[in-house]
């Protein structure tokens, strides 16, 4: 941390900020953070110096949405997840900062074109299923969105639009969509830790300045809270894709 420069702790400080935000109001925003944080830090180190970060989110927004959770779909989607976790995990053991930072670029350019591809099939979800016996269908959609969340959430911490996808395509409406994503991030970036600390991502310096700012994702949290039902929600996904995109080219033009 004593490397790091003003600016440097300034632009990590923003980011974990967004992180609070993003659990509250947006989720999949903190792609943008996820960008900061691998430009700012090497960056397979970045992935465990985000992960408490993201945790702490999780926390809030679970406090803040818990009631609007569908357990009915979590319960379908963390069989599926758990096998993307471990080959994310089997992905970081073998991987240099450079294959990472390559990797986190190319999933910051894709989630961008999946958030795009949401925007416009958003106008033709349907409404959020009954509680009952999945469709084949649905159990298959459930396994392949699981998969790939699991895995991008592993290796990049960027399993965000993953879900907001799904959970988009199976018509969930905000408070539902934002208490499903808030438990089962809780859940699944806390089963992260292990492996993290097994990897070598979370360590004394990780933690340390962790330490130093976790306090932001307070205030982030907050605004988030106070400006969901008021945001407008597609200038801002325009912002957060622009954004993202830029991200994901500096960190694949700067390997």
């Amino acid at each position: 941390m004593d490397t790091l420069t003003l600016w440097q702790l300034a632009a990590l400080a923003a980011a974990t900020a967004l992180v609070g935000f993003s659990k509250t109001a947006v989720s999949g925003a903190n792609t943008i953070s996820l960008a900061v944080f691998a430009a700012v830090l090497p960056a397979r180190e970045s992935t465990g110096v985000l992960l408490p970060i993201l945790i702490a989110g999780d926390v809030l927004a679970v406090l803040t949405y818990r009631r609007h959770a569908h357990w009915p779909t979590l319960l379908r989607l963390f069989p599926a997840v758990a096998v993307g976790v471990v080959a994310g995990a089997l992905f970081m053991m073998w991987a240099g900062d450079a294959a990472v930072r390559t990797s986190i670029g190319a999933i910051l350019i894709f989630m961008a074109g999946v958030t795009v591809w949401r925007r416009r099939t958003a106008n033709a979800a349907e409404p959020a299923a009954e509680a009952g016996a999945p469709t084949p269908a649905e159990r298959l959609k459930a396994r392949s969105y699981g998969v790939l969340g699991g895995f991008t959430t592993m290796v990049a911490n960027a399993g965000g639009p993953v879900m907001s996808l799904y959970l988009l395509s199976a018509g969930f409406r905000k408070l539902g969509f934002l208490g499903t994503s808030a438990w089962f991030f809780l859940i699944v970036n806390t089963s992260k830790v292990p492996f993290s600390v097994g990897l070598g991502l979370i360590d004394a310096r990780s933690l340390l300045l962790d330490a130093c700012l976790l306090l932001f994702v307070l205030p982030g949290a907050w605004i988030g809270r106070k400006c969901v039902d008021r945001i407008n929600q597609r200038l801002f996904e325009r912002l957060v894709i622009a954004a993202t995109v830029l991200g994901g080219l500096q960190l694949l033009l700067n390997p």
